[in-house]
């Protein structure tokens, strides 16, 4: 657990809007809605879907690596990978099994078949949304495991949308329906702390002797 105190200590350091806006931002943060990729070959688009989690306020994304291992594209990213937690996961098998630890169903997005359409999506049950490679979608792994199936729906010539592209749609309206919910989806303040303090972090440069600097003023 994060020390308050040394928190306190840190916040200090920066300006007071800076301090405003962590605040502003995290009461905002949701862990009641998760994402993951599963193995998306194409690095910019991992990277998009790190953005939209920010943008929408979804803390934490678990990103699969069995077999494309890539580093995030910081500059697509545009800094999102500061504040949004990213979880890495060497295989479908162990994501999906530290996700339903946490407590989170699955929910596998496809763009045919059987899946629930986007509207009708129960946003009560903390969810863990994965998205698949541009070109095969998700493994039959992830398909076999899901408790949900879950689609945008698309009336035009065109059949599919890019993974990033689909992130963004179904994280705007869950998120917004969410909110709009009485679903207790705020984080408790024991994550907020620990949220804040991985942000203050990466804040500054010199934390090891700010932190020295702190517990030898204790």
């Amino acid at each position: 657990m994060a020390n308050p105190e040394l928190i306190s200590f840190l916040e200090n350091l920066l300006t007071p809007e800076r301090k405003i806006l962590y605040d502003k931002v995290l009461a905002q943060r949701t862990n009641h809605f998760t994402v993951a990729t599963e193995d998306v070959y194409q690095l910019h688009n991992t990277s998009a879907v790190i953005r939209s989690c920010d943008v929408f306020g979804v803390q934490n994304i678990h990103v699969i690596e069995e077999r494309n291992r890539r580093k995030i594209d910081r500059e697509i990213a545009m800094g999102a990978q500061k504040w949004v937690s990213l979880n890495r996961h060497h295989s479908s098998k162990e994501c999906v099994a530290h996700l339903r630890k946490q407590g989170y169903q699955v929910v596998a997005t496809m763009p045919h078949g059987t899946a629930s359409n986007l509207a009708d999506f129960d946003i009560s049950k903390p969810s863990a949304i994965f998205f698949g490679t541009e070109k095969n979608g998700l493994s039959e792994e992830i398909l076999n495991e899901a408790d949900e199936y879950l689609q945008i729906p698309m009336v035009g010539f065109t059949d599919s949308l890019n993974i990033s592209v689909s992130a963004a749609i179904i994280l705007q309206q869950i998120t917004q329906r969410l909110r709009r919910s009485e679903v207790k989806w705020e984080l408790s303040e024991n994550q907020k702390n620990e949220i804040k303090f991985e942000w203050l972090g990466k804040s500054f440069k010199n934390l090891p002797q700010l932190i020295k600097r702190f517990h030898d003023n204790v």
